[in-house]
C-alpha cells in the first residue's frame, strides 16, 4: 500500500524538486515508514513506503541498478519471488533478504518490456530507463494496486492517487463528462477514464512505454477462456480448488506486521478467515484479528450466527463495528478528503468503519473476500446453458432444486427458462406470431429479472446534458447473447469491468488508515482455475458454487459451508441512509440541487426522493439518489474548471 508518482518531462525541462516534495506530502498518509525521490534533468521518480513485508525492512525506495541506468519506484507485492530468484539470481541477501522492486527491476533488465508478462500478484510500479531514454510503467492483472496518469505532448505524469497528480500546474481539475454521464447511468464502458478530464487509469493487465518520440499504452495481458478441464471425480475438483485457495491465502499472509480479515459471516470471508487460521497456528507469535459489521437495530441484516460460529473456536482475536449506529455518509468530511472522486459503492462505509478499527488495533494488513462471487460464479448461468440445448428435464429439476434452497416459487423461475428458449424463439418464427404480440407482452413483463430492470436503471439525465454527452455513448442495452456457463462467468470478469472501481474506492479507504488490503479470489491462479471449471462443478442439485463448498470441507463451520445463501444488507443500508442521511440528503437534493441541476433530472430524482422517503423507493431509486448525491458532495469540493 505504498505510493509511487513520477514526472517525465518529454519538452526536456528539468523537473522541479519542489514538485517532487509537493506530490510526496500529498501522498504521505499511505506511506510514513520512509520516503524517497530521485531526479535527474527532465525525469523524476517518489515513492511514499509503507512497509508491511520482510522483504522492506531495509528496502529505500527509488532503487537504481548497479550501473544507474535503470530506476524503480514500485508498490508491489510478488507471488512468485522463488521462481525469480531462481531465474534472475543470484542476489546478495546476506544484509536482507531481496526486496520485491528490486525483482521487478532484474526482471525488465533480462526481459525488458515483456517483464510484466513474468511477474505474479499485486503491483504497480514506474522505471526510467535511461539508456532508451524512456519510461516504462506497469499495472498488476487484475488492477488491485491503483495507476493513475497524466500524458500530453510534453509531459507525462503517474501517481498512486489522483490528488498526487493535481499538484502539477499543467494538470487541470476539468470534469470529464462522459465519466459524469457513466457514473449517474450506473455503468461503466470506458473503464480508462476518470472523472478528470486530464487523468486516466492504466487498466489492468497493461503497460506504458514513453519516450519523446513515441507513446504507447497497451495490453500485455489479457484474461482468455482456458478449455474445459477434466478430472476424474468430484474429490479432485474440490483438492485442486483447495490447494490453490491455501496457496493464495498462504500468499497474502507473508507480512511484517499484524494481519487481520474482514469477515462478514458469508462464504468467501469465512473460508479465507479459517484458511488463515489454519495456516497460522504454527505461529504462536501471529495473532489473526478479524473486523466484521454487525447490527443492532436492524436485525434482518445481523450475521452473528455465522460471524460467531467461525470467531467461536481459538485463534482469532474479533472486533465488531455495530453498523447501524452509522450510515453511508459516516465520517463525510474525511471522506471527502481523501476520495479523488465520487463514491459509486453504497456499503463503503461499513469498511471505513473496520479500517478505522484495524489502525486502532494496530493491525496493518487485511484479507479481503471481495467478489468471491465473480471468481468462483454461482453457476446460474448453467439454467441458460441447459435452456439454450433444450435440456427440459435436467433444467426443470435444478431449477426446482435451487429454488427450494434459496425459498423461493419455483414455478415462475421456470416458466420464464422455458418462455425464453422455448415459446418465444417458436413464436417469434410463427407467421401466426402477430396474433399473440399482446400475450407476448404479458409474459415478457412476468418474466423480467431484477437483473435487468436494474441495469436499465440510473438516475435521468438532464436532457441538454444527455444530449451533449452523446447518447450513443451510454447505450447499455448491449445485445450480449451468452449461451453458456463458461461464457457469462467469463463476461462477468472481463467485459462486465465492474470490479476494479470498487476495488479503487477501498484502496483509498484503506489507505486513509494506513491498512494495506489483499485479495485472495483476486489471485491470477485461482481465477484462471475457475474459469476451466465444468458447470457442473459450480451449481449441482441447487446447491451454488458446489465446488468451493466441497473445497472447504473439514475447513469451514457445517452452517457456513452448507449455507443457501446470504443476508440482503439493503434494509441495513436504507435504515442508515435515513436515520443519518436524511439531511445531507435534503440539502443536495431539495434545498441545494444546482450542483447537478446541470447533470440530472432534479424533477425526476425529486420524485425518487419522495418515493424513498414513504418506504416506497425501488433499488434504482435508492441507486439514483446515492450517485446523485455523492456527485453532489465531490462536485462542491472542486472550483469550476473554465470550458
Amino acid at each position: 500500500m505504498s505510493a509511487i508518482f513520477g514526472v517525465y518531462n518529454l519538452n526536456r525541462k528539468p523537473v522541479a524538486s519542489k514538485i517532487l516534495e509537493e506530490m510526496s506530502a500529498v501522498l504521505s498518509h499511505r506511506g510514513m515508514d520512509d520516503s524517497g525521490v530521485w531526479s535527474d534533468e527532465p525525469i523524476g521518480l517518489g515513492h511514499r513506503m509503507f512497509k508491511t513485508m520482510p522483504e522492506t525492512n531495509n528496502a529505500k525506495l527509488p532503487f537504481a541498478s548497479k550501473d544507474k541506468s535503470l530506476v524503480i519506484t514500485a508498490d508491489a507485492r510478488l507471488d512468485n519471488r522463488k521462481e525469480l530468484i531462481g531465474v534472475l539470481g543470484p542476489f546478495d541477501e546476506s544484509d536482507s533478504p531481496v526486496s520485491d522492486s528490486e525483482l521487478i527491476l532484474a526482471a525488465y533488465q533480462k526481459w525488458g518490456e515483456s517483464c510484466a508478462e513474468h511477474l505474479l500478484g499485486d503491483f504497480a510500479f514506474g522505471i526510467w530507463d535511461s539508456r532508451n531514454q524512456q519510461v516504462f510503467c506497469a499495472r498488476d492483472h487484475f488492477g488491485i494496486k491503483p495507476f493513475y496518469y497524466h500524458l500530453s505532448e510534453n509531459l507525462f505524469a503517474f501517481a498512486t492517487e489522483i490528488k498526487g497528480l493535481l499538484v502539477l500546474p499543467q494538470i487541470s481539475e476539468c470534469v470529464n463528462e462522459i465519466r459524469v454521464a457513466e457514473h449517474l447511468a450506473n455503468t461503466l464502458d470506458y473503464k480508462e477514464m476518470t472523472f478528470y478530464r486530464d487523468i486516466l487509469r492504466l487498466l489492468p493487465g497493461h503497460c506504458a512505454v514513453i519516450n519523446r518520440e513515441s507513446k504507447r499504452i497497451s495490453s500485455y495481458w489479457k484474461l482468455e477462456l482456458p478449455p474445459e478441464l477434466k478430472l476424474k471425480s468430484d474429490r479432485e475438483y474440490a483438492e485442486a480448488l483447495r490447494e490453490l485457495f491455501t496457496e493464495a491465502v498462504q500468499c497474502r499472509l507473508r507480512s511484517s506486521v499484524p494481519v487481520g480479515t474482514m469477515l462478514s459471516g458469508g462464504m468467501d470471508s469465512s473460508s479465507i478467515t479459517c484458511m488463515a487460521r489454519k495456516l497460522l497456528a504454527g505461529d504462536k507469535t501471529k495473532q489473526l484479528h478479524t473486523f466484521s459489521g454487525v447490527f443492532d437495530h436492524v436485525k434482518e441484516c445481523d450475521e452473528r450466527e455465522y460471524i460467531n460460529a467461525v470467531v467461536r473456536e481459538n485463534g482469532i482475536s474479533p472486533h465488531f463495528i455495530v453498523a447501524d449506529n452509522h450510515g453511508p455518509y459516516a465520517d463525510i468530511d474525511e471522506v471527502l478528503k481523501i476520495q479523488d472522486e465520487p463514491m459509486t459503492s453504497s456499503n463503503v462505509y461499513v469498511n471505513w468503519l473496520s479500517y478505522k478499527a484495524a489502525k486502532a488495533q494496530g493491525v496493518k494488513v487485511i484479507l479481503d473476500g471481495y467478489d468471491g462471487d465473480t471468481t468462483i460464479s454461482h453457476g446460474l448461468g448453467y439454467f441458460t446453458e441447459l435452456g439454450y440445448e433444450k435440456r427440459w428435464v435436467k433444467l426443470i429439476s435444478e431449477n426446482i432444486a435451487y429454488a427450494r434452497r434459496t425459498n423461493q416459487p419455483w414455478q415462475r423461475a421456470a416458466w420464464s427458462w422455458i418462455w425464453n428458449f422455448g415459446l418465444n424463439p417458436w413464436i417469434t418464427k410463427n407467421r401466426y406470431a402477430s396474433r399473440v404480440q399482446s400475450g407476448v407482452q404479458r409474459v415478457k413483463a412476468m418474466t423480467a429479472s431484477k437483473t435487468e430492470a436494474f441495469f436499465e436503471g440510473g438516475a435521468e439525465l438532464n436532457a441538454d446534458f444527455a444530449q451533449r454527452v452523446n447518447p450513443a455513448l451510454l447505450d447499455k442495452k448491449k445485445n450480449i447473447k451468452l449461451r453458456t456457463e463458461r461464457d457469462i462467468h467469463f463476461w462477468n470478469l472481463t467485459d462486465n469491468g465492474s470490479h476494479f472501481s470498487p476495488l479503487e474506492i477501498l484502496d483509498y479507504a484503506s489507505g486513509t488508515f494506513s491498512v494495506e488490503m489483499r485479495y485472495p479470489f483476486w489471485d491470477k491462479r485461482m481465477i484462471e482455475f475457475c474459469l476451466s471449471l465444468p458447470p457442473e462443478q459450480k451449481i449441482k442439485k441447487g446447491w451454488t458454487r458446489m465446488i468451493m463448498r466441497r473445497a472447504m470441507d473439514g475447513i469451514l463451520p457445517p452452517e457456513i459451508q452448507w449455507r443457501p445463501g446470504k443476508t440482503d444488507q439493503t434494509p441495513g443500508y436504507n435504515y442508515g441512509l435515513k436515520k443519518f442521511g436524511r439531511k445531507i440528503i435534503n440539502d443536495v437534493i431539495v434545498k441545494n440541487p444546482e450542483t447537478i441541476a446541470e447533470y440530472v433530472n432534479i424533477k425526476s430524482l425529486r420524485e425518487a426522493h419522495e418515493r424513498f422517503l414513504r418506504s416506497e423507493a425501488t433499488l434504482n431509486d435508492v441507486l439514483s439518489i446515492q450517485h446523485c448525491v455523492s456527485l453532489a458532495l465531490w462536485l462542491q469540493t472542486k472550483s469550476k474548471c473554465s470550458q
